[in-house]
């Protein structure tokens, strides 16, 4: 999957967040968009999923040099952000259930094994409106890494873990990133040092 923006820019109202950013993601790579709070990081990750509609310049997806329509890339694409909230009504093993409508998981994991991994298996049969914001937090992360799809974006991927959930993040991402394409957005070292390649939101302004 790769994703190109070509003098993409996004507004609210008559204040420009970003402007004019060409620039392409390639399969495989891992990037790094940083900038202070409140720079545009966000924004600039939800234009690249899809969540918000760009005001200038395009944004294209392809795979193997085939177009992939805009409206279509969610299929392809997980996403962790601390914007995107999970059903508090839902149990965790209901929560994996609705995702599991929308997304597999990559070959050879069930559910009770990614609950495991996330160190949730003990709450399974527990509402979401009684974990944590850390719980809540590391099955946000284990739902979206676990996800059979070319594309992860991760907004802040480590908000609200302690250092043990700080670990287990680095350690999904060793291990089951594998070749897709990763996107990070961050403030913070230890959530975008295995990428590379680095966006600077502030040159776009």
């Amino acid at each position: 999957m790769t994703i190109s923006l070509n003098q993409a820019g996004k507004r609210f109202n008559y204040d420009w967040i970003f402007r004019r950013i060409s620039f392409t993601f390639q399969e495989g790579g891992r990037y790094a968009i940083l900038g202070p709070n409140g720079s545009g990081k966000s924004t600039l990750l939800q234009v690249i999923s899809g969540h918000l509609h760009h005001n200038e310049g395009t944004v294209n997806y392809s795979i193997a040099e085939k177009p992939i329509e805009p409206d279509a890339f969610f299929r392809y694409c997980a996403i962790a952000a601390p914007y995107l909230e999970l059903v508090e009504e839902f149990t965790l093993a209901e929560s994996i259930q609705f995702h599991l409508q929308f997304k597999s998981f990559l070959p050879g994991f069930t559910a009770r094994e990614i609950a495991g991994i996330a160190g949730l298996e003990h709450a399974m049969h527990k509402q979401i409106r009684y974990f944590s914001s850390g719980m809540k937090q590391r099955i946000k992360l284990a739902l979206s890494i676990f996800s059979d799809v070319p594309v992860l974006l991760l907004d802040e991927p480590c908000t609200n873990l302690d250092a043990a959930g700080v670990q287990l993040y680095q350690q999904l991402i060793e291990a089951h990133c594998g070749n897709r394409l990763l996107i990070v957005s961050s403030n913070d070292e230890q959530e975008y040092y295995m990428c590379p390649e680095r966006i600077n939101i502030v040159d776009y302004k």
